[in-house]
């Protein structure tokens, strides 16, 4: 299992929100170092413990183990869809244009 992914997954979601180790722990009652552990992916919570993360972070499960589970790609999908539709019309028809040449070569 990517722990390490898992962790970075945590860590990101953190910082999007502006927060130190030190205000997720507190959050979660655990310890920073704890947390910090759990970001290098030393070691994995238990199941209570990420629930209370995610939930203290407002993300969903499937954010933070999208690059470790088999149906992750749907996830990335949909945040790559949203992350371009945030983009301005001239940017996303770059992006079309790039992925029609990736697909065509795949054919």
């Amino acid at each position: 299992m990517g722990l390490s992914k898992i962790g970075l997954n945590i860590q990101e979601a953190r910082i999007k929100k502006s927060w130190r180790q030190e205000d997720l722990a507190e959050k979660v009652d655990k310890s920073a170092a704890y947390i910090g552990m759990i970001e290098r992916g030393e070691r994995i919570p238990k199941l209570e413990t990420f629930i209370n993360i995610i939930n203290a972070l407002d993300v969903s499960a499937d954010e933070i183990l999208s690059d470790v589970t088999k149906q992750g790609y749907k996830v990335r999908l949909s945040q790559y869809a949203e992350r371009i539709s945030s983009l301005d019309l001239e940017d996303q028809e770059k992006l079309n244009e790039i992925a029609d040449v990736f697909l065509r070569r795949k054919k």
